[in-house]
């Protein structure tokens, strides 16, 4: 007979459910409350949130003016207690995006928006084919097709001189000419600096240490004031080729830097294996040494696309209105004076910058996780 030792006589207490690990609330649990400090920082965080958040939708929203259906101006944005005068930014969207250029005229640089956007889409995107042509495209066709376009003066095409330029137009075309064209010269610096040819070797340290030496808006300064004298009398340079030189040239010179990082970073091993299939130094420094280099520094290198795309805004140094200077213009119109015309303006022009710049440390991680595979 079994003993009534092990015979259970009473009803164990109810225990707590087990704390959910998944879903909405886990995720809440695991990453907002999981410690005491964190649940400290998520309600200092919520708490300046709330302080943040509702003036800032009451002021770009709750109490803006979008819209001037009567044609009145500023006069439509001059009520107590008034939100973002986005009328303004409406009005003046076309000069912010064209500059000067003329009305008509519009769509050709239309047409060379809808280029860059067909272009560029599929070259970010992996698992389509056809990269090579995509990249010749890009780095030859486009930029042709880009400037007969704008400029004109042939094919029937009226000519519009680059002080006409301006806006959203010149920015892009300052920081997509400085990126591509800053990225072979930059490699090339950064291989030069570890040759072991003294000629070179000095050379590209001089050159490096040179332009980082002094700031971009001193580069601008000179190319617009100081280049002139050095040119034979009756000799002149486009302004807006002078900046495209002088922001190519100074990007270059972070871009070796940021390159002969990656160059150091990889083992000695590499070279030495490369060395024992018997390539020369081109071939080992295209297929083995250059792919693992620039994989290595994809976030500083996109980091100076980024600096670079802020820095275009200096341009206005050489007489050129770029999206900021097209803002801070239109921003002095008597017609538009109003309260809260200038704030809006300048919120729009970091908008449009915030996009762009967001867009391009995207694509800059989708890159790291897409070749970052063989570290995982």
């Amino acid at each position: 007979m079994a003993s009534e030792a092990y015979v259970q006589k009473e009803f164990l207490a109810p225990e707590r459910p087990p704390v959910r690990q998944s879903g909405v609330v886990g995720w809440i649990r695991a990453n907002l409350f999981g410690s005491p400090t964190d649940t400290v920082l998520t309600i200092v965080a919520i708490l300046l949130l709330w302080w943040v958040v509702p003036p800032a939708y009451e002021f770009l929203i709750g109490k803006a003016i979008f819209f001037d259906p009567e044609g009145k101006l500023g006069e439509v944005c001059r009520i107590p207690d008034v939100g973002a005068c986005w009328a303004f930014v409406v009005d003046r969207f076309d000069f912010f995006i064209y500059g000067f250029y003329p009305i008509d005229q519009h769509w050709r640089i239309n047409i060379v928006f809808l280029l860059m956007i067909a272009i560029i889409v599929p070259m970010l995107w992996p698992d389509l084919p056809f990269k090579a042509i995509n990249i010749a495209l890009f780095l030859v066709v486009l930029p042709i097709v880009s400037y007969i376009l704008i400029a004109g003066g042939i094919f029937g095409l009226e000519y519009v001189p680059t002080e006409k330029w301006g806006g959203l137009t010149v920015t892009l075309i300052v920081s997509i000419v400085g990126i591509t064209g800053s990225i072979p010269i930059g490699i090339l610096l950064a291989l030069g600096r570890q040759s072991k040819l003294p000629v070179i070797k000095t050379f590209c340290v001089l050159f490096i240490e040179l332009w980082r030496a002094v700031p971009l808006i001193s580069v601008l300064f000179m190319a617009s004031v100081m280049l002139p004298l050095f040119l034979p009398q009756g000799t002149s340079i486009d302004k807006l080729l002078r900046a495209l030189i002088g922001v190519t040239l100074f990007e270059s010179a972070y871009l070796a830097e940021v390159v002969r990082g990656g160059l150091q970073a990889l083992p000695r091993g590499q070279y030495e294996a490369a060395d024992a299939l018997g390539l020369n130094y081109w071939k080992r420094t295209t297929f083995i040494i250059l792919p693992q280099a620039l994989k290595h520094v994809i976030p500083g290198i996109v980091n100076n696309f980024i600096s670079l795309f802020k820095d275009t805004s200096l341009v206005y140094i050489v007489g050129m209105k770029d999206l900021l200077e097209a803002v801070k213009t239109k921003n002095d119109a008597v017609e538009w004076a109003a309260p809260t015309q200038a704030v809006t303006g300048y919120v729009f022009a970091a908008a449009v910058f915030w996009i762009f710049c967001f867009a391009m440390s995207q694509c800059s991680m989708m890159m790291e996780r897409r070749l970052h595979t063989g570290h995982k």
